[in-house]
């Protein structure tokens, strides 16, 4: 059996580990096409850019001010280098990350809940 994390972080249909999780960039397929596994009701929302936030921001902040303290550069030279850096980073971090929140829905079977699911 497949690790569902590990296949969503890769980009894989996390029943199987086989289909492609993903149509575009980061539109989430309507199905598997190796297992048939649906992947219509599964919306990350804005989990992953919260944690890609977190976590390359503290990775970014953290390097630039390094950097700056370091080797005192100018201005220019910390725009030069740490922005392309950071765009690299988040970029590289949120299909994996949209992928991993979207394989911890599947397994935890989780849904959006609709009107039928509110108690009165």
């Amino acid at each position: 059996m497949t690790n569902p994390y590990l296949a969503g972080a890769a980009g894989r249909c996390p029943r199987c580990g086989e289909g492609v999780l993903f149509e575009g960039f980061l539109k989430v397929a309507p199905a598997c096409d190796a297992c048939g596994a649906i992947f219509t009701n599964a919306d990350s929302g804005d989990g992953p850019a919260v944690f890609i936030i977190l976590i390359a921001g503290f990775l970014m902040a953290f390097g630039a001010m390094f950097h700056m303290i370091a080797f005192n550069p100018p201005i220019w030279v910390l725009l030069v280098v740490w922005l392309p850096l950071t765009v690299i980073v988040v970029l590289g971090l949120l299909r994996p990350m949209k992928g991993l929140m979207v394989a911890a829905q599947f397994a935890q079977q989780a849904s959006e809940a609709g009107s039928d699911d509110v108690r009165k």
